[in-house]
């Protein structure tokens, strides 16, 4: 097995030696091995593996080859001067890391799928080796657990979304566009694509289109059209409909509240086998028979959710748009 591209160890268990060097040695610089000695454990591969996974995770930085200091932000989880220290650091930790930051971002906000199928999106979307993908899923999900980042909805794991915080854990604006610009890397969306936006009408939800739906569709580099806003000429408001959707290269079904309007809408993009991106507030509003599906989730009380579900749905539309199969709701 060759060296790995994320950290060996969960984030929990890469912050002894940045303890022991605050503990035994004021936090001050030091060799590798006198790092081991303050922990009390003897310098081996092992050791010399779970300093390479703390420096993944920003815990030690090295001021010159050979020789390790705690950083700050090992500080704030390992001696935390606020309430809420430690766990935004555990946070920023997983955002520093190579492979656990870019899996994190790709389901924030979202269900974790079921082992399978988040050991192949490790393998082929983000190619981890497959001899190295167990240690991965083992890796990532025990590391989402110390952040408390998963939170148990109906008997499944949600992936909380930290982005966008007032901690300013994504770093900045332009860390988010360079994470999307490499999402996009290799796509091409001509002038005249289109994503058809399936959703209520009536305010508040309606009024997500503008607020919400096209500036998501902006990000991504497609043009978004509703129904209502776009009349594609005269006619039964259906054929416009069937239209729209027929002629779109990617769609989205905003579900929150069960309009059965959308919901016919997307009985006919599965009949017409387009790629599809879902959202919704809450799981009870997705149907039953598309829920193996991914979905996106969010939460108007999060006084950020807009900018996450701007940041979110570009994404995933970018993500149809590439590889279109993945965002049909039924195979076959």
């Amino acid at each position: 097995m060759g060296p790995l591209g994320f950290p060996k160890y969960p984030v929990s268990k890469c912050l002894r030696i940045p303890q022991a060097i605050l503990d035994q040695n004021a936090g001050n610089e030091c060799t590798d091995r006198e790092a081991a000695k303050f922990a009390g454990v003897g310098y081996t591969g092992e050791l010399r593996v779970e300093i390479s996974s703390a420096i993944k995770y920003g815990l030690l930085e090295r001021p010159v080859p050979g020789s390790v200091k705690p950083t700050e932000l090992a500080r704030r989880i390992v001696r935390p001067q606020k309430p809420n220290d430690r766990i935004e650091a555990m946070r920023q930790a997983i955002l520093n890391a190579p492979l656990i930051s870019e899996v994190y971002k790709n389901y924030r906000g979202e269900n974790l799928p079921d082992l399978t199928f988040l050991a192949n999106t490790a393998r082929d979307k983000f190619h981890i080796p497959p001899e190295n993908v167990d240690i991965f899923i083992a890796v990532f999900v025990e590391t989402l657990q110390d952040a408390k980042l998963l939170e148990d909805v109906g008997g499944k794991k949600r992936v909380l979304d930290v982005t966008h915080t007032p901690t300013d854990l994504e770093g900045s604006g332009v860390a988010a566009e360079e994470h999307l610009k490499r999402v996009s890397k290799g796509l091409t969306v001509q002038s005249n694509d289109t994503c058809f936006v399936m959703m209520p009408f009536a305010d508040p939800i309606g009024g997500y289109y503008s607020s919400v739906y096209e500036p998501a569709m902006k990000k991504a580099g497609i043009k978004a059209v509703r129904a209502d806003t776009e009349i594609f000429g005269t006619g039964k408001i259906i054929d416009q409909i069937w239209s729209g959707i027929n002629g779109a290269r990617v769609l989205l079904a905003e579900l929150t509240g069960r309009n059965p309007n959308v919901l016919y809408e997307l009985g006919l993009a599965h009949a017409l086998r387009k790629p599809v991106v879902l959202v919704s507030a809450t799981e009870d509003d997705v149907p039953f028979d598309v829920r193996h599906v991914r979905v996106i989730y969010y939460d108007v009380t999060d006084p950020f959710w807009g900018e996450k579900l701007i940041s979110k749905v570009a994404e995933n539309v970018i993500s149809a748009l590439k590889d279109p199969k993945e965002a049909i709701l039924f195979g076959g």
